[in-house]
């Protein structure tokens, strides 16, 4: 069931009500309602991987209190090595077996050794990166003592699988979500308009600009050879803009939705494209998965502690790993690598942690030494788009090439030009927009505070029919569903 969808559109509303009305601000009732409709809302994509989810649940609840009980620290890291090994090895198994059965056997054929080891014929179950990660986080913070075990199992299955992120994320805390999942919640109109506000963004990020990006982007790194240098950077920047809008997109409206339900998750993205070096624009993509890395993996690793060559050393396994997250493809472990040699600079110069409020703040326009470094940032985070796009490193290293030609001093080619200017004034109209409201939660968040009610609805209206004007005649996934 995709957010952009008919059915999520029938969906929402008939949860929402029976949660406010038929669950009289029981919390229990409205939890068991909530787990219901998510289990509902995960079926919808394939119901035999229902039981994946489940088994994961059941998994982490029940070494959670096992590692609270063991009498003795053996034991305790015996439960927890078991969920994490479990967890990993399905992760693993749907996500990674037939990479590495793939990347061996052309290892070997290097050697001149034949081989042909069999593959597994199964789809990749949506959502396994994300709600993995939730249950990770939750037994790391048990075994390190942070937080007790919920003993409810009810709650906890919640957490793990509360509909507006159980796909995409954000990825959740036990820390930050069960405490609002255990305590009475009681309607919050201005709460819930704020909520509709930001599915209404989101929405105008995902099918106004990320999937009529998506069309161009798609039609030039499929055409890529032989296109001029010009062609292949509008390409570059279409997807650019696409898997931003579509992942911030899904994100805005996974928040919005669950403040409609009286619950706040995580942000997930703060103006990443604003940015004024590489280590500020992680600090401002996906910033759940960010987090995530440094504080289970980052951070025990030693950080930063202990001189320069384990800070370089841990950056990069961080960076690789978060690649390798990203899908079994050498293209993402690629982008890993180069974002890790992008931030390079800002950690052996020790600049890093400089720009940590947001580009000119305060201010209508940045200076201009901000301008180019957020131009700068911009460039480089545009070529790594393209690693992480291209279908293998041979088509990363011929697009990238391509562009660096005396053709791309030339007018771009390519079919329906004429609609791809109007998404990029689109794009504009957009990158405005953002720029105006960078300094709040989501761009729209503070537009018309100050406007007569008239004003206001005009507005939304205004996105609604754009909205209408600009929506595909398909439905189109969200990327990072493949995850």
């Amino acid at each position: 069931m995709l957010f952009n969808s008919v059915n999520f559109a029938l969906f929402l509303p008939v949860v929402f009500l029976l949660y406010w009305f038929a669950a009289q601000g029981n919390v229990k009732r409205q939890n068991v309602l909530l787990l219901v409709s998510s289990y509902f809302f995960y079926a919808c994509w394939d119901y035999r991987f229902l039981f994946l989810l489940v088994f994961s649940t059941v998994l982490d609840y029940s070494t959670g209190i096992k590692m609270h009980e063991a009498k003795t620290r053996a034991l305790k890291r015996f439960w927890f090595w078991l969920s994490i090994s479990i967890n990993v090895g399905f992760l693993g198994i749907f996500k990674y077996y037939n990479f590495f059965t793939e990347s061996f056997a052309d290892g070997l054929s290097l050697l001149g050794v034949s081989a042909n080891f069999g593959t597994l014929q199964v789809i990749l179950p949506v959502g396994i990166s994300f709600y993995t990660f939730h249950g990770l986080s939750y037994v790391i913070d048990i075994y390190k003592d942070r937080i007790p075990p919920e003993k409810n199992f009810i709650d906890y299955s919640v957490f793990v699988s509360f509909f507006p992120l159980l796909v995409a994320g954000p990825i959740e805390r036990a820390t930050h979500l069960l405490p609002q999942i255990v305590r009475s919640r009681e309607f919050d109109y201005a709460k819930a308009v704020d909520g509709l506000r930001q599915i209404l963004w989101g929405l105008f990020k995902k099918i106004v600009i990320a999937d009529n990006c998506a069309e161009y982007a798609n039609m030039i790194f499929g055409n890529s050879a032989g296109a001029s240098g010009s062609t292949l950077v509008a390409g570059a920047l279409f997807f650019t803009f696409q898997i931003y809008c579509d992942f911030s997109g899904y994100s805005d409206i996974a928040l919005g939705t669950a403040r409609l339900f009286g619950i706040d998750l995580l942000r997930n993205f703060a103006f990443p494209y604003f940015s004024r070096d590489i280590a500020e624009f992680w600090r401002r993509w996906h910033i759940s998965l960010s987090t995530w890395f440094r504080d289970y993996l980052y951070i025990p690793l030693g950080g930063s502690r202990g001189g320069m060559w384990f800070k370089v050393r841990n950056t990069f396994i961080i960076f690789l790993v978060s690649g390798f997250w990203h899908g079994a493809n050498w293209t993402f472990i690629a982008w890993g690598l180069l974002n890790a040699l992008f931030i390079m600079p800002s950690i052996l110069l020790k600049t890093n942690r400089v720009n940590l409020e947001i580009a000119a703040k305060g201010k209508a326009l940045p200076t201009l030494r901000e301008a180019g470094a957020i131009l700068t940032t911009f460039c480089l985070t545009v070529l790594a788009w393209i690693v992480f796009r291209a279908e293998s490193l041979g088509h990363a290293a011929t697009y990238i090439t391509g562009i660096f030609t005396r053709s791309l001093f030339t007018i771009p080619r390519f079919e329906r030009m004429d609609e791809a200017a109007v998404t990029m004034y689109l794009v504009l109209a957009f990158l405005v927009v953002e720029w105006i409201g960078r300094e709040q939660q989501y761009a729209i968040a503070r537009v018309g505070a100050a406007w007569p009610r008239t004003a206001r609805w005009a507005f939304y209206s205004l996105l609604i029919f754009v909205l209408g004007m600009f929506m595909q005649t398909t439905e189109t996934p969200f990327i990072y569903f493949q995850f």
